[in-house]
């Protein structure tokens, strides 16, 4: 199982860094974030049917199912890519950096294992520890590599500038926020509430039918001038929509629900296509692969953090063991209340800290604006 999550992590970034760079490089520069408004529409629409289709496939057939529908999709999207984005020969002088990647590959994919797994092999475990030793070492290690590289994979002082790397950590900060809730919310619609997997993932979408209604607007108004503060405004409002969400409890109605959720996919939105252009522009246009790969890093990196912190936030506070007591029939025993207000201030707390990355990120933009330069280019 580790070794198929891994290698899907790494295809999934193999193919969306060059594919972001082809969208971007298909648009002009003034249409750029209405190019990252698109693609953040289509990567919407999927994360919205990924979720009900996911539960259709769970109630109807046997839960491995999930994985083999997969197949044909992937096969399909392998044909397509290879036909639309054909392999060109280096533009420039530069050389692979090999021992950057190799060190940066051994630094993420530590990181990331360890995290993604922390809550089974426990936080304290040899293994874990093991693990984002590895890690870690790897990346200090590559960051000492690249300072000495004449074309390095990552330019290190560029990564730590204003103009690429407070955008690139508010986009941390993002998804972060942006994947608890699908994490965290299907416990909830399941284990409290009794709902079925094709009825929870139904009622997950107003947070992505929202994110991908407002991400084109966001990024047609980027272009036209207007992007300096919509992605704190929109990342704000993000946050809000957590906060509101981690006052639920065992009878708020789906409806009310859903309006929080729609509250902070519409904040999600206004985010993503400005800030994405905003780190897209901060590199010369012939480098649009390399922004869109630190894009890309960045991202798994985000989505494992987010597992990991939700999920230790929730089942070190005994939401996890309550909630599979509640499934087990222990809504109807004595202490069912006791199971309830357990899962309950578990959820909440792990909502909560989700909002309070919401609103950190927020926090970095507003740093990022502030401190540029009077002279740097509004983007």
């Amino acid at each position: 199982m580790i070794g198929a999550r891994a290698i899907q992590g790494l295809g999934a970034s193999l193919i969306f860094a060059p594919a972001l760079a082809l969208i971007v490089d298909a648009f002009p520069l003034a249409q750029r974030g209405q190019a990252l408004g698109l693609n953040a529409l289509i990567v919407s629409l999927g994360v919205t049917a990924g979720p009900t289709i996911g539960g259709l496939i769970t109630e109807s057939f046997d839960w491995r199912w999930i994985f083999f529908v997969n197949l044909p999709i992937g096969v399909v999207g392998l044909l397509v890519a290879r036909r639309i984005m054909p392999f060109r020969g280096g533009r420039g002088a530069g050389r692979l950096d090999v021992p950057g990647a190799a060190l940066f590959g051994v630094g993420l994919a530590g990181l990331s294992l360890g995290l993604s797994f922390g809550s089974e092999w426990g936080w304290t475990s040899a293994p874990l520890l093991a693990t984002l030793a590895v890690g870690l070492a790897a990346l200090g290690t590559a960051v000492l590599v690249e300072r000495r590289q004449r074309d390095p994979l990552v330019n290190v002082t560029e990564l730590l500038s204003v103009r690429l790397g407070l955008p690139l950590a508010s986009f941390l900060f993002s998804i972060i926020a942006l994947f608890a809730v699908g994490f965290l919310l299907p416990f909830y619609f399941e284990e409290l509430r009794g709902f079925g997997p094709l009825a929870a993932g139904l009622l997950l979408t107003p947070y992505s039918i929202a994110l991908a209604v407002s991400s084109p607007l966001a990024g047609r108004l980027a272009d036209l001038g207007g992007s300096r503060w919509l992605p704190p405004i929109g990342l704000g409002l993000s946050a809000a929509g957590l906060f509101l969400l981690s006052l639920i409890d065992a009878e708020t109605s789906p409806l009310e629900i859903g309006v929080w959720l729609a509250i902070s996919g519409v904040g999600q939105g206004i985010f993503l296509a400005p800030n994405t252009r905003e780190v897209m522009n901060a590199l010369p246009t012939e480098e649009s692969g390399r922004a869109s790969g630190l894009i890309a890093t960045t991202r798994v990196v985000a989505q494992s953090l987010s597992v990991a912190i939700a999920g230790a936030v929730f089942a070190g506070l005994g939401g996890a063991a309550a909630g599979a007591a509640l499934v087990g029939g222990g809504a109807d025993s004595t202490n069912g209340v006791a199971l309830t207000g357990t899962f309950l201030g578990a959820m909440h707390a792990a909502l909560l800290v989700s909002g309070l990355m919401a609103a950190a990120g927020a926090a970095i933009n507003v740093s990022a604006r502030l401190r540029r330069p009077a002279n740097t280019p509004r983007l």
